[in-house]
Parts: C-alpha cells; sequence; structure tokens
C-alpha cells in the first residue's frame, strides 16, 4: 500500500511545495520522495582520508564493511527480488492499514486514540504547517491554507481520530478542501481526492515509522474512547448478537470479510435483507484449534463445523448495527453458549 517512507523535516516541509498533478508530486523521479536506490551506481570513488601520523583512525573504520566474496558467481535469473518492506512499526503486527470502501479512505492504525494524537501533531508541526483549530477532545486538527505548488488555488486539511472498532484502535480520517466557494463550512466529501489521499499515505507512514517511541496526549486520550466501537450484548430474550457502531454500507462490507476470516463459507449473501447465508468450517491453525480447545474440549473435529448460519444485519438506528448468527435450518437448535462463542470469533475480525 505505502512503500515510502518519510525521513526527516525537510521531506515533510516539501509536501507544501510539491506539485499537485497525479501522484508525481510527492513521488517518481521528479517528486520529493524520490527513489533513490540505483544512485550507489552513480557515486563517484573517493579517496582514502589521509590522517595525520600519530592520530588514530579508530573513528574512521567502515561502518558497514563488505564481507568478502567466495568467487562464485550468482545467476541473475535465480535471484529473487524481495517484496517491499510492509507499512509495520514492529515484526509482530501491523501498525497501520489504509483501509478504502468505495471513495472512502482511512488509515487504521493498532493504537489508542491518544497515542495517534501527538504523533498526527508532531507530523503537522515538524512539516512547518500551521494549524487553524486544534480540538483534542473530538480529535480534530485543521490546518491553515496552504499553496501547493503549481495547484491553481489553496487546500487545507482536517484529520479526525476517532476510535477504531477493535478495543485500543484508532482510525485516521483526512478531509481536504480547495480555497473556492464558500469555505467557511468543510465539505462532506474532500474537493481534491488525490490530495486527500496523498496526505492520508504520508500520514499513515509517519505514524508507522515512530510508533514505537510515540507519546500519549492524556487531553485525547480522555475525549476519545479506546473501548471500540463493537461489543457483544444479550436482547431482553436472552438471544447474543453483537452491536456495531458502523455505518450500514461499511458494517455489511467488514463483516463480509470477518466472516471470511473467521473460517465461514459465504454460499450466497442478499444486501437488500442484510443477509449471509454460511457454512462453517472449523478452525485452520493451531493457534485457532488451541482457542477452540479452551473453549469447547479437544474434540478432533469442531461441534460447529459443516453447519449451516445464516448471519444478519439489522439497522437499529441510533442503537447501531446489530449482528445476529442463527441457524440455517429453523428446526436445528444452537445453544446460546455456542452463538456467543461464534458471535466472539467474528467480533474479533471486524475492523
Amino acid at each position: 500500500m505505502i512503500k515510502t517512507v518519510i525521513t526527516g523535516r525537510w521531506a515533510l516541509i516539501a509536501l507544501m511545495l510539491a506539485s499537485t498533478t497525479g501522484c508525481g508530486y510527492l513521488f517518481g523521479d521528479q517528486g520529493v520522495f524520490r527513489d533513490a536506490s540505483e544512485d550507489y551506481k552513480r557515486a563517484p570513488d573517493m579517496p582514502v582520508i589521509a590522517v595525520p601520523e600519530g592520530k588514530s583512525t579508530d573513528a574512521l573504520q567502515e561502518i558497514y564493511p563488505v564481507p568478502a566474496t567466495t568467487g562464485g558467481v550468482v545467476s541473475s535469473a535465480e535471484f529473487e527480488v524481495p517484496r517491499p518492506t510492509p507499512l509495520v512499526g514492529n515484526a509482530e503486527d501491523e501498525t497501520v492499514r489504509i483501509q478504502r470502501l468505495g471513495d472512502e479512505s482511512w488509515a487504521l492504525v493498532a493504537e489508542a486514540p491518544g497515542q495517534v494524537w501527538p504523533q498526527v501533531r508532531s507530523f503537522l508541526t515538524s512539516s512547518g504547517i500551521g494549524l487553524a483549530r486544534v480540538d483534542a477532545r473530538a480529535g480534530i486538527l485543521e490546518t491553515g491554507w496552504l499553496q501547493l505548488e503549481g495547484a491553481p488555488m489553496g487546500s487545507r486539511f482536517r484529520m479526525r481520530i476517532e476510535q477504531g472498532v477493535q478495543r485500543g484502535t484508532s482510525e485516521l480520517h483526512v478531509l481536504q478542501q480547495n480555497q473556492a466557494g464558500d469555505v467557511n463550512v468543510w465539505p462532506a466529501r474532500s474537493d481534491d481526492l488525490d490530495q486527500e489521499s496523498e496526505m492520508l499515505r504520508t500520514l499513515a507512514q509517519f505514524i508507522a515509522n515512530s510508533a514505537e517511541a510515540a507519546p500519549v496526549s492524556m487531553v485525547a486520550e480522555q475525549g476519545i474512547s479506546a473501548g471500540g466501537r463493537i461489543t457483544l450484548q444479550e436482547s431482553a430474550g436472552g438471544e447474543p448478537y453483537l452491536q456495531l457502531l458502523l455505518p450500514f454500507d461499511r458494517a455489511w462490507a467488514s463483516l463480509g470479510r470477518a466472516l471470511e476470516k473467521s473460517t465461514f463459507e459465504i454460499t450466497d449473501r442478499d444486501r437488500s435483507q442484510g443477509t449471509f447465508y454460511t457454512v462453517f468450517l472449523g478452525p485452520e491453525s493451531g493457534e485457532e484449534e488451541g482457542w477452540f480447545d479452551w473453549l469447547w474440549g479437544s474434540e478432533d473435529v469442531h461441534p460447529q463445523a459443516g453447519e449451516r448460519f445464516v448471519v444478519s444485519i439489522e439497522d437499529r438506528g441510533e442503537s447501531g448495527i446489530h449482528i445476529y448468527l442463527r441457524a440455517q435450518e429453523q428446526e436445528a437448535e444452537l445453544a446460546v453458549r455456542d452463538q456467543q462463542a461464534l458471535l466472539s470469533l467474528i467480533k474479533g475480525n471486524i475492523n
């Protein structure tokens, strides 16, 4: 998704000075973040530094000495170029991912809002981008007007930090506005989607690179809940369900992905009815088996493996989206305990 690493203050400041024609104003041979991977081929040989007699040369040793070769020949046909380093802040889990749904995009950050807030503010400060509004409790930062090189008019950006679906995660949204027409009201969607996308990508990369050393904003931590937007609830009649505080379109898309990650095979779906028809395949990895062993015992085959379920979404307005899981065959019985366990599995994969 994001392959360019942000390094240094001046690279960030250049964001305001770049051309806005496509993605090239930040990347490419003439972009701010130019690919320098081939520069070493054109680097001239430099003479060895001469040290006055009697002076120590310890500080001039090779930092990265080149190991001796064995004289063998490596066939270029046998060499596979590794994939670019993913956008991660540590080796265990992804810290930042760019999510998209239609024209909407946002950064999903595996950190609480109180940790993301100071990183976004640090990015803007180190870039020399002035702020017109700062509201830590609401999770909003608005820039002043910026004149990007090559752009016919000024632009400004609004960064909004919200709690993520899962506990301890955050979402970062960017909104862009052109300096034209009524500028007293922010538009519902960005005037320039390319500028929005590039700002979001650059911000996301900055957060990924600085996540481990990020401070915490207590004001943002208190103002923006880190408790997540999905919970396991129980109806008045005792039926378990998931309460998800997302718009229907996003909830529908997120649930479809979560079902597949939770080893449900989707055999059919009816969006107008908010219904997925599924077959539960059961755990695939040793890690999942261990979790199910703790819950159901050490059976070789999961007791619900091969069973058909209907997973339905109901929009309850201010109460959010309610997700129910029921046996597809009306005469089949599904214990509440099993419903809760399967819903909990789905819950952990929704974002």
